[in-house]
């Protein structure tokens, strides 16, 4: 008799990925360093929440939250977006470390990755380490390199070679 793993049970409910939330000191500068620099797209409308609904759900008293979503370059109208929110009671995370357990970064697939990052620079970005080519067993030749945007948020910029 086979056994079943109950972790491998298929389940019959649909999933899709929606969305990955960056919370920002400034919610319309941010948004706009990512149209800017990796063709992300507003997708109306711009977000002001607040009320009952939001504090229940945030476990937060007088919560706000101002913000929209961005369309990820490479999906149409009906694909993932980032969505950016800044809360009116925001706590500052002061270094944003590339090791630190949680979500690490975000990653964007480019034509050239020495010109993507001169454009993040450009627009207030930094880098973490150095652009690099490296042979990853099993896979591929890959460029890429790890910056910030201008809060400090770490994006991996990279090109299969």
């Amino acid at each position: 008799m086979k056994k079943t793993n109950p972790l491998h049970t298929a389940c019959t409910m649909k999933v899709k990925f929606s969305h990955v939330n960056l919370i920002s000191r400034n919610w319309r500068s941010l948004a706009d360093f990512y149209v800017a620099v990796f063709d992300c797209k507003p997708k109306p409308p711009e977000r002001d929440l607040s009320g009952l609904w939001l504090n229940k759900l945030t476990g937060l008293n007088k919560s706000q939250i101002k913000g929209i979503h961005l369309l990820l370059p490479g999906y149409d109208s009906d694909g993932p977006t980032l969505e950016i929110f800044e809360y009116n009671q925001n706590i500052k995370n002061y270094k944003k470390n590339i090791n630190v357990e949680g979500f690490g970064h975000i990653a964007f697939a480019v034509e050239n990755v020495e010109e993507k990052l001169k454009l993040l620079l450009k627009h207030g970005g930094s880098t973490v380490g150095e652009l690099i080519e490296a042979d990853i067993t099993g896979v591929g030749r890959i460029s890429v390199v790890y910056a910030r945007d201008p809060e400090g948020n770490i994006i991996e910029i990279q090109k299969w070679v």
